[in-house]
């Protein structure tokens, strides 16, 4: 209020989670103030993986098949994991910084990461309730659904790059790298993304007196030909905002002003047709043990035309800038093709330089 701020976008899960938006709504000084993002209770879609599974069971969206476990059904879950098929994929309830899925190779491990996360308080609180989850083998994808409440938009979509290393190896990380559009979501993937998880999703919400408003993540697979639901978000993502937000040509302000007065039914989202790549560049060590404070250089190198920076994990001092984070800093590209853009963001890579500096050079290399 003393600063007259007119609107407020909330990027991170956890305040959403927290209520922000139910806090700003009950107070008469702040309620006129549009907040962008869902209430609490359309965060549980994110803030627990137990309430988006029956969700998505009640409105028939389609999904990995899975059961739920307590400390009061310890031993069940234990039975349950030592003759599931492999491999077994177990998640945390509840938040826990991107961290709460482990994929396991076989029972003995299953069993070993189930009892951390449910006796040894590995997640904390987070974990007082696992999910295990049939594993699903298909390529991933990025879907951005904009809500207002009543209709929806679909944003560019993207897909990220988890894994530390080249060809997707090693552990994971916050995401390498992202490209967008996805060569293999065409308009007859994304007809059935639509029809078969969006519009059931907004359905459901609906269905629920769930005012949901702001930005719906959805974590897609591709399994044969058709889409199965991962997981939800109640936000935008990184690495796939620094591709999604540059294709996209609306005008940012006023898409959320028509979610704030419920008219997103009077726009139409367009998109820069070229492709773009991200790709992120980490600090040495990272996602384990890392140094911080070191001074990065090439940042005053021109830029072509195509090519944006986008710092993470940096800070300013004496007007020098240095490394203050595990993932630094990330370049985006635009081009005709996966190839030139993810050549165009390497090229700006090259000229920048800290001590330990780490990027993979294959981001998109499914479509190279």
């Amino acid at each position: 209020m003393a600063e007259g701020i007119e609107m407020v976008v909330v990027g991170p899960e956890e305040p959403l989670v927290k209520g922000i938006v139910d806090y700003f709504a009950a107070d008469p000084a702040l309620q006129e103030i549009p907040v962008i993002g869902p209430s609490a209770a359309a965060a549980r879609l994110e803030g627990s993986k137990a309430f988006s599974k029956k969700f998505m069971d009640r409105y028939g969206i389609p999904t990995a098949a899975y059961r739920e476990f307590d400390h009061n059904s310890l031993g069940e879950g234990i039975t349950h994991l030592q003759q599931h098929s492999l491999p077994i994929v177990l998640k945390v309830d509840g938040l826990a910084a991107g961290k709460g899925v482990v994929i396991c190779q076989n029972p003995v491990e299953a069993v070993a990461e189930f009892e951390l996360m449910l006796q040894g308080n590995k997640f904390g609180a987070a974990g007082n309730k696992v999910v295990v989850e049939e594993f699903l083998t298909g390529i991933e994808l990025s879907v951005f659904v904009l809500l207002d409440g009543r209709d929806f938009l679909i944003l560019p979509e993207a897909k990220d790059y988890k894994k530390i290393y080249e060809g997707d190896s090693g552990p994971n990380t916050g995401g390498m790298g992202a490209v967008s559009p996805v060569p293999f979501a065409d308009e007859t993937f994304m007809g059935k993304v639509v029809d078969r998880i969006v519009i059931p999703t907004v359905n459901g919400l609906k269905t629920e007196g769930i005012d949901y408003r702001g930005f719906l993540f959805v974590g897609v697979i591709k399994v044969g030909d058709d889409p199965y639901v991962i997981e939800y978000n109640c936000r935008m993502g990184d690495p796939e905002t620094e591709v999604v937000m540059p294709r996209l040509t609306n005008d940012l302000v006023e898409l959320f002003n028509a979610v704030s007065g419920q008219k997103l039914r009077e726009i139409r989202i367009g998109q820069e047709p070229r492709t773009a790549c991200t790709i992120v560049a980490v600090s040495g060590g990272y996602p384990g043990h890392y140094e911080k404070g070191l001074p990065i250089t090439g940042l005053d190198q021109p830029l072509p035309a195509e090519s944006l920076i986008f710092h993470a994990g940096t800070r300013m001092e004496r007007d020098e800038i240095f490394t203050n984070g595990g993932r630094v800093l990330c370049v985006t590209s635009f081009a005709d093709t996966v190839y030139e853009a993810v050549d165009r963001s390497r090229d700006v890579l090259e000229k920048i330089y800290y001590e330990g500096i780490y990027y993979r050079r294959d981001i998109g290399f499914e479509f190279l």
